[in-house]
């Protein structure tokens, strides 16, 4: 396959092991990210499916205690920081980037390729304290559990979560030089698009969160292996400071997530309505709002914590005001619909689904930040439904849609459209199955962490693990059809959804130095025309 120009794709320019491992082609090094994010996703959802499992029947009769303990540790560590927060602008943020601006690639390739690496070493670290034992903290590593009663191998899974995040910390600083330094002439910062705005202000709270988690994990290794009583009450410790620095990141994290995710779905949704994103400026700032806002808010996980009573107050006003920024990003996503030429295609069904998963998630949220509802299902299962409409089934339906939105980009190739279509219904329904009955248990009581409880709860988590069957086959399905297409799928043209946008303007896919001349813009983003007969997948 060639670029444009005659020049060989990305793809071809060299096909030996050693030229993917040493690439400082940020297109290559995307797709090294998505084969490790792709068994990272199969690893937590292993571990998912073992807890699952286990809550079929009341009794705890298939892993022990500990053994539930490890299970759910695990799926948490591993979904959150070796999957969920890279998963984004790791894969397609990395691919696109360069693209959407004009640029040749990031501004420090080197530094990419050394992301990646730091981030497969710290996976390693994980791998191996699974293999050695494994964790039983859960994720969040709380203390003094952690550093003082935990006999397991704590010290292995803290020290590849601090690896992790410089690999984050370096993604995050190559994103913020490129989009300021490599901008193609014309591309002003309000003509930039909204997903490139998204990857701007999530590497902004990259760079700003993630040394505070790592400063927190050197504090637990300090007073495991030196002994230095940090947190630990019984020494004079305060277990209450290591709350407030790991959710002072632990919070932004969850924007960390979804921000990418709102952008790839601004895409699909003025991409498929054929119209121009309504309140373009108000979705920039509103993206900017939401980082800024986000970091004011950790306090709301600690209501039952033995804060002072006023904390909580601002905290939960605080929270409430995070989710003016978010509703303005809905009522603007279903503006755009008005009067436009709705093309139901599987990439917006994907967009269609992620509105639907990221608004419950955001009402639910909202119960949460009044403070009686959140002390009254604290640490119940209504808290794991909660964040997983908003971390699992918002950020994963958003990153399936943009996947294959931009797959004809990536593969030069096209998929089954009818099957796509199916997955997209198949996730929605298999996500709320799953995750929609854990509000009823939480509200009826349901601690989350148990691997035993009374029969009473039953049928609802038998619906909940019939659900998580559905959901792994609505996620391994695109996974059997996108491979098939890259065999089998007929070639793709270098704009088969006649969108706008700069990495539109160059081959499928794309040559290795992305343009054979540098684009110039001359117009505002997203301008849409009547639809044409362009092709797509069939």
């Amino acid at each position: 396959m060639s670029g444009a120009d005659g020049t060989a794709s990305y793809l071809t320019a060299g096909t030996s092991l050693r030229s993917w491992l040493l690439t400082r082609d940020h297109k290559r090094i995307a797709l090294l990210y998505m084969v490790t994010l792709t068994f990272f996703f199969l690893l937590g959802g292993v571990s998912a499916g073992l807890v699952r499992l286990e809550l079929v029947t009341p009794d705890g009769d298939l892993m022990s205690a500990d053994g539930y303990n490890q299970a759910f540790t695990l799926h948490g560590i591993v979904m959150v920081w070796f999957f969920l927060v890279p998963l984004i602008p790791a894969s397609l943020g990395n691919f696109l980037l360069p693209l959407m601006i004009g640029a040749r690639d990031l501004a420090f390739p080197r530094l990419n390729l050394l992301s990646w690496y730091l981030n497969v070493g710290a996976g390693l670290l994980v791998v191996y304290a699974l293999v050695a034992g494994g964790v039983d903290t859960g994720w969040t590593f709380y203390t003094p559990f952690s550093t003082v009663y935990s006999n397991s191998h704590v010290f292995l899974a803290a020290a590849a979560v601090f690896v992790a995040g410089f690999s984050t910390i370096a993604t995050a600083l190559n994103f913020v030089v490129t989009i300021h330094l490599l901008r193609a002439p014309g591309l002003t910062w309000f003509r930039l698009p909204l997903f490139v705005w998204a990857l701007y202000a999530t590497s902004l709270m990259m760079l700003l969160a993630t040394p505070v988690l790592a400063m927190v994990l050197v504090l637990i290794v300090v007073e495991r292996v030196l002994g230095v009583p940090v947190f630990d009450p019984a020494q004079g410790g305060d277990p209450l400071l290591f709350q407030h620095l790991f959710w002072f990141y632990s919070h932004p994290a969850v924007y960390i997530m979804i921000l990418p995710a709102m952008g790839v779905v601004t895409e699909l949704i003025t991409c498929f309505a054929r119209r121009r994103v309504f309140g373009y400026r108000f979705m920039v700032y509103a993206l900017l709002g939401i980082a800024a806002v986000g970091f004011l808010v950790w306090g709301h996980h600690m209501f039952t914590s033995g804060q002072s009573a006023y904390a909580s107050v601002v905290f939960s006003l605080l929270s409430f005001l995070v989710a003016v920024p978010s509703a303005i990003k809905v009522f603007n996503w279903t503006a755009t619909f008005y009067r436009g030429t709705i093309r139901l295609t599987s990439g917006m069904l994907y967009g269609l689904g992620f509105v639907g998963l990221f608004t419950m998630g955001g009402l639910t949220g909202l119960f949460l930040a009044a403070i009686p509802v959140d002390i009254h299902v604290h640490d119940t299962a209504f808290i794991v439904a909660h964040f997983h409409y908003i971390m699992v089934g918002a950020v994963v339906t958003a990153f399936y849609g943009g996947l294959h939105f931009w797959w004809p980009k990536i593969t030069g190739r096209l998929y089954p459209e009818g099957w796509a279509r199916f997955a997209a219904i198949l996730m929605f329904f298999g996500f709320n199955l799953t995750f929609f009955p854990q509000f009823i248990l939480g509200y009826l009581g349901m601690p989350r962490r148990y691997h035993s409880y009374p029969a009473d709860f039953q049928v609802w988590h038998v619906l909940s693990s019939a659900g998580s069957v559905v959901l792994a086959a609505a996620y391994l399905l695109p996974m059997a059809y996108l491979a098939w297409s890259l065999v089998r799928g007929r070639r793709a043209g270098a704009n088969p959804w006649d969108a706008t946008g700069l990495e539109w303007r160059t081959a499928s896919p794309p040559p290795v130095h992305n343009f054979a001349e540098t684009p110039i813009v001359d117009g505002p983003p997203y301008a849409y025309h009547p639809p044409t007969d362009g092709q797509g997948p069939t």
